[in-house]
């Protein structure tokens, strides 16, 4: 087999074997092809796409490349979420508990952020004492115990997708829904769960920025997903403006905290109960999503949840007061408004603008070797749709500097007030399963 006959193959618009398709990834992951011929077929698969059979093939010769968690030894379904990202998503942090906290078992692997703001992990360890170095055997016995637990992720997960990803960074082949659809469920399926529950972003703080390739995408996890016997549903998402309110690490565990007892933003708490619902369907805890949400939403109101988290961060090290008072997490040592220039409605909160200004503070890293300052960050005090008075404080900033004016430039330029009444924009576009 030559891999020049492959690239000839995809380039002409045929379908690849399995075979070629396996000894594609198997030689780029132990260097036997070179980089010359891996960014070749890239670039074909980015032109002429593949089927469903060719992705869900590539999908598993990566999840194959390197090493997979087995999670067997957890009594019940493992369901696991993954986001495509976004400006203040907290989700993971809400999720974990509420869903535990139905009886589901949530094995979740996270990785340190490199952005905006840090990533679940880095969140979490804004929680004094908590940490996700553990070994697998104690990561599952903890999730048999207490129904949930974190940990960083292995270094040999998938190795074929880094290669393949730095190849695509430097090759203008990252926007393939192919590419991208292998890349995210192969480290999804490598983690051992049971089923997946997707949550594809769209809109301007997204990755997928219009709705029909944010569609795609899905569809694409999806039929992955179940192909390779992963039970999978999605749901897209807006992120036109940040999700909740806060932007930042220890900003964000506050947050999750009001939202586990009931008391987070609308949009931020309605988002967990979807997500939510569906990982408690596809564990088989419940026969339908309205059965579901009921049981989660009465689980917030009664104290349930905001119990599991705390039984939770104890289990790993951390505190669990801080459950009870926010306080004890990082805090910054200045905190600045930005008073509205105008009066009239919000119709434009710029997420990635929002997501840099709070890099700008620190919380988050521009290199993966920058340190993170997890108490810095942004509040926002309006929400697209929102009347505003001029004066008004449309965020407050968290800072550890005394002057913050280059961010409150940015910020400025971020939002946009209108003179007509402005509408909210949907939360939810699509609900997408098998």
């Amino acid at each position: 087999m030559r891999m020049y006959d492959i690239i000839e193959k995809k380039r002409d618009g045929e379908k690849l074997s399995s075979e070629e398709i396996r000894f594609f990834v198997d030689g780029c992951t132990n260097g036997d092809i070179p980089d010359y011929q891996a960014s070749a077929l890239l670039m074909a698969v980015y032109f002429q796409d593949m089927i469903e059979e060719e992705r869900a093939e590539l999908t598993t010769a990566m999840v194959e490349s390197g090493d997979q968690i087995d999670l067997s030894a957890i009594s019940g379904i493992k369901v696991d979420k993954h986001s495509t990202g976004g400006v203040g998503d907290t989700t993971t942090l809400i999720l974990a508990p509420l869903v535990a906290s139905a009886g589901v078992p949530v094995a979740k692997m996270s990785g340190r952020g490199l952005g905006h703001t840090g990533g679940t992990i880095d969140k979490l360890e804004a929680v004094p004492g908590f940490h996700v170095e553990i070994s697998i055997d104690e990561f599952i016995n903890l999730v048999n115990r207490i129904k949930a637990a974190v940990v960083g992720q292995t270094g040999n997960l998938t190795p074929a997708d880094k290669k393949l990803y730095s190849l695509r960074d430097v090759t203008a082949t990252v926007n393939s829904i192919p590419l991208i659809a292998s890349s995210i469920m192969s480290k999804k399926i490598a983690s051992g769960a049971d089923a997946i529950v997707l949550d594809v972003k769209t809109g301007a703080g997204a990755f997928m920025k219009e709705l029909d390739d944010a569609r795609e995408l899905a569809q694409a996890m999806v039929s992955i997903g179940n192909r390779v016997g992963r039970n999978t549903m999605a749901l897209i998402s807006d992120m036109s403006q940040p999700l909740g309110y806060a932007v930042g690490n220890a900003l964000e565990v506050r947050e999750a905290i009001d939202t586990l007892q009931g008391k987070g933003p609308n949009d931020l708490t309605e988002l967990c109960l979807e997500l939510g619902s569906q990982m408690v369907v596809l564990a088989n805890k419940a026969d339908t999503l309205d059965e579901a949400k009921k049981q989660l939403t009465d689980n917030l109101n009664s104290g349930k949840a905001i119990e599991q988290f705390k039984v939770f961060l104890e289990a790993q090290g951390g505190d669990s007061d801080v459950a009870d008072n926010p306080d004890l997490l990082p805090q910054a040592s200045y905190t600045f408004e930005l008073p509205a220039e105008k009066s009239g409605a919000v119709s434009e909160i710029e997420a990635d603008a929002i997501g840099t200004a709070a890099m700008m503070l620190g919380a988050g890293r521009a290199t993966k070797n920058s340190d993170i300052d997890l108490s810095v960050g942004i509040v926002l005090n309006k929400k697209i749709g929102d009347a505003v008075s001029q004066g008004e404080s449309l965020l407050t900033i968290h800072a550890n500097t005394k002057t913050v004016d280059d961010v409150k430039e940015k910020l400025y330029a971020s939002i946009v007030i209108s003179d007509e009444t402005v509408e909210k924009p949907p939360l939810i576009y699509e609900n997408i399963s098998r």
